[in-house]
């Protein structure tokens, strides 16, 4: 029944009905084929040509290695479990037919860090979100606003059913519009990034010039130049030495002994690198990233600012606008939430593993399970491998029983005593014989 209902109420964000209507044949595909993936995200407005296109690569996949899930929460807001939907299958296994979870992310950041916002779109739903508030995400895709309205957006979205992008009128309430939180220092017109862009164009610009294979050179004439058929001679030299050196196989031309040569060896300087320079150095400290970031060489302290600073600032803003539109206010009271989690323990380093380990489970605040897991062994069999117990303490002997099944089951007898009070006296019995025994040995 379940599968029925999906199929009766199933929607498409590109068709605004049931995508399996007029669903074409897996043999049959008139749209062509492409050369590249044409799905993939392209920088624009010159940054694919530009050294900063690093600085965003590497924010991407940095942001792309944290989890997202879609999860439970208990009263007091902490994690309690993870939900099975088709909206957490698209952030941690598949979120369409071209891309995982985790390339959507990196998708979502890439593109929001160049265009300075972005769309994510439900693109297939369990049932119509233009009729109700409660549906079922099935696939996502990261798309380009090149519209705004008031309460619509008009999104470049890349539809895999014909193979093209394609722009498509949507609600902004379906819609996860995901800003970038450095928006006005990558992507204002005068920003640092943007200026740092402008210089970089510029340096380019200088250095073809230079490598154009020009001579640079001044010919001094031993006459001078000041009426109309001087000009004239001294063009007709000019030509008459170009035609010298193209026509020359090694480059070689001759002069009067009266003309002298002079050669430009260097451009006239500026300032143009020194002013990379210093922008480069203002993104970085602004940005929260040093070189030794990029290079991969930077310290455990460095690597958590760079974290908390730039990645967490991001991931925030996807979990933020996630949450308020692809869960209802009902879900979210009921306890739902998207949220990122991120391994601390990626930047620790082999030596010091053993004493971090031995500090979580002796305080019980993991297990000795939980802890292979990170080093990548396989749990261990053991019980108490999954027990939160400080390993270092011995157990007592309730804990002991508890833990072996048994039970302690006392009885009250009375007895009358020799001078006529009553004593009271604990039998003992237990099921274990050597639990007993081991009890009794203690008096």
């Amino acid at each position: 029944m379940a599968l029925l209902d999906r199929l009766k109420n199933s929607w498409n964000a590109f068709i605004g009905r049931d995508p399996t209507l007029n669903k074409l044949p897996d043999i049959y595909d008139p749209y062509g084929a492409y050369g590249v993936r044409p799905d993939r995200v392209r920088f624009t407005r010159g940054n694919e040509r530009s050294i900063v296109t690093g600085i965003l690569n590497r924010i991407s996949v940095d942001a792309a290695q944290i989890d997202f899930k879609h999860v439970m929460l208990d009263k007091d807001r902490r994690f309690l479990s993870e939900k099975k939907s088709g909206l957490n299958n698209c952030l941690t296994m598949e979120a369409n037919i071209d891309q995982t979870g985790r390339a959507l992310i990196q998708d979502i950041v890439m593109s929001m860090l160049d265009e300075g916002c972005v769309a994510v779109v439900p693109t297939d739903t369990g049932s119509n979100p233009l009729k109700s508030e409660s549906y079922d995400i099935l696939t996502l895709r990261c798309g380009k606003i090149v519209e705004w309205r008031p309460t619509q957006v008009k999104v470049h979205l890349y539809n895999e059913r014909t193979g093209k992008k394609e722009d498509i009128m949507l609600p902004k309430s379906m819609v996860a519009i995901i800003e970038n939180p450095f928006y006005a220092i990558l992507n204002e017109p005068n920003a640092i990034y943007t200026r740092l862009k402008k210089k970089l164009s510029l340096l380019d610009t200088t250095d073809e010039e230079q490598a154009s294979g020009k001579l640079n050179m001044i010919l001094q004439l031993p006459y001078i130049i000041k009426t109309e058929a001087r000009r004239r001679q001294a063009e007709q030299r000019r030509a008459d030495l170009e035609d010298q050196l193209s026509s020359s196989k090694y480059g070689i031309a001759y002069t009067d002994g009266t003309e002298k040569v002079t050669q430009l060896g260097h451009p006239i300087d500026n300032t143009l690198l020194e002013q990379v320079k210093m922008f480069q150095e203002q993104l970085y400290s602004v940005m929260g990233i040093t070189q030794s970031i990029l290079d991969s060489t930077a310290d455990e302290k460095t690597m958590q600012n760079y974290y908390s600073r730039t990645i967490e600032p991001i991931l925030n803003a996807i979990c933020d606008e996630m949450n308020r539109k692809f869960l209802t206010s009902t879900a979210r009271t009921q306890g739902q939430a998207v949220r990122y989690f991120r391994d601390p323990f990626k930047l620790v380093p082999i030596t010091e593993l053993p004493d971090l380990a031995d500090k979580m489970t002796r305080n019980e605040i993991m297990t000795s399970n939980e802890w292979r897991q990170i080093i990548g062994l396989k749990p261990a069999d053991d019980p108490s491998a999954n027990e939160l117990r400080n390993k270092n303490i011995s157990q007592s002997s309730e804990e002991i029983a508890a833990k072996n099944g048994d039970s302690l089951l006392g009885e009250e007898t009375t007895e009358q005593g020799s001078e006529g009070t009553d004593e009271i006296r604990l039998e003992r019995r237990f099921d274990n014989p050597e639990v007993e025994k081991f009890i009794n040995g203690l008096g």
